[in-house]
């Protein structure tokens, strides 16, 4: 196992936007950089089958998307880059971890609840246009992780409760199945602490569902420049005091700044600095970093065959790690190649040692006694008379706490033949019976 793996992958359902390359892109390829990390990247065309039934979306999605990856900076000679639905051995892994999988976690995805509550909200059935893609999402997510047992998984803040379902679904199986082996190691999320969620045009999260994204290379230059002009501001003209905290411009420009400007730039904006001016300082910064990425964008998608070769490969490198870790899921589970069956041989339980027995009874006199008889029958002790059953079970409770100690002030007589050494060793053997 190498000291580090980190893993991530984008669903294929359309073009990347900057909120995709910040929070998930730019982020994997530095991690995969530093040394001793051997990093996973893999387009989740399988997870783009629950959100879409658009066969050619999902087709120039997966193209659009591998070539944003390679154009960034991904270095496909280190790293290990494929497409999700290339690995066969991913479904199955889905599959086995279905079945330790508790149907009371799943109810508790938050895509799953979103999704019921706005049937509700809309006075629809609970479960309509459902489906199980949708409902068992979290564990494809989690075969995804575990195949390649990633130790990071760098995610938005709305992925985080995934990766804890992972963690939880390897332990189970861990614990099922490991016997003494832990087939997994337990997934830890990565969450950029300043940025998590890139704001779009209007605020709110980034989100081509809220026709708010900022494209990334797709229009070029033009699209971003047109994108940041529509970005939401205040109404302070140029020349007053602007308050830069809770501005989405300026939350952007976080992400691509150094601290020293993030510094300037809200010194300026406090000092009065135009927002049109302030939204041509964002598209020269941003443009600064994904300018040179875009000229190697177009070259990769002018060449597809060359994209179709890395991510082959990327495959092969891929399987042959997935392949042997399935092999043994598979025996452990006991989907093995037949053979003699190994017969259980039943030991036999083993008897218990006899101990002596106090035994407790009222005679016709209408008194109480009680006697102690060795496992042969031979009466040890006996009992004077009492006349009541409380006092008789006094005494055989102090006798078999305190053994011989109470031996000597006990109302008793020893049996014919029996020395009291022997009624000693009986008491002892009582008190270790009860013991045990």
């Amino acid at each position: 196992m190498p000291a580090h793996r980190v893993l991530t992958g984008i669903t294929t359902t359309g073009t990347l936007h900057l909120g995709n390359y910040v929070g998930a892109v730019r982020p994997c390829i530095i991690a995969s950089r530093e040394p001793a990390v051997e990093s996973f990247f893999f387009m989740a065309d399988y997870h783009a089958l629950i959100k879409c039934d658009e066969p050619d979306r999902i087709e120039a999605s997966r193209l659009q998307i591998a070539a944003t990856w390679i154009a960034a900076g991904l270095d496909t000679e280190r790293a290990v880059f494929y497409r999700q639905s290339d690995i066969p051995e991913i479904p199955e892994l889905t599959w086995l971890l279905t079945c330790v999988t508790s149907k009371g976690q799943m109810n508790r995805a938050h895509a799953y609840k979103g999704a019921v509550d706005a049937n509700l909200a809309a006075g629809e059935d609970a479960d309509a246009g459902i489906t199980m893609g949708l409902y068992s999402y979290p564990i494809l997510m989690a075969a995804d992780i575990l195949m390649f047992n990633a130790h990071r998984v760098p995610v938005g803040k709305d992925q985080v409760q995934h990766i804890e379902m992972a963690r939880d679904v390897a332990q189970r199986f861990n614990h099922l199945f490991g016997r003494g082996q832990d087939f997994f190691v337990l997934p830890e999320a990565q969450v950029d602490a300043e940025m998590e969620l890139l704001p779009g045009l209007d605020g709110r999260k980034m989100s081509k569902s809220y026709d708010n994204v900022i494209p990334l290379f797709e229009g070029g230059a033009k699209a971003l420049k047109d994108a940041i002009a529509r970005i939401v501001t205040d109404s302070k003209l140029p020349g007053e005091p602007k308050e830069p905290e809770g501005q989405a411009l300026v939350t952007i420009f976080d992400a691509f700044a150094t601290p020293e400007q993030r510094t300037t730039f809200r010194t300026e904006l406090r000092a009065g600095l135009a927002w049109g001016e302030a939204k041509q300082r964002l598209f020269d910064l941003i443009d600064g970093e994904i300018g040179p990425m875009r000229a190697r964008y177009e070259t990769l998608m002018a060449h597809p065959e060359d994209i179709e070769q890395i991510l082959q490969a990327g495959a092969a490198k891929a399987r042959a790690i997935a392949a042997p870790l399935l092999a043994q899921l598979r025996e452990a589970v006991g989907l093995r190649r037949f053979q003699p069956l190994k017969t259980a041989v039943a030991e036999a339980p083993k008897a218990k040692a006899a101990v002596p027995v106090f035994k407790q009874y009222r005679e016709t006199d209408g008194q109480f006694y009680f006697k102690l008889s060795a496992n042969d029958g031979r009466v040890l002790l006996q009992s004077q008379a009492f006349a009541g059953g409380r006092d008789a079970g006094q005494w055989v409770h102090k006798l078999k706490t305190e053994g011989a100690a109470a031996l000597s002030v006990a109302p008793v007589t020893l049996g014919d033949g029996v020395a009291a050494g022997e009624v000693a060793e009986a008491l002892a053997a009582l008190i270790a019976a009860d013991q045990a």
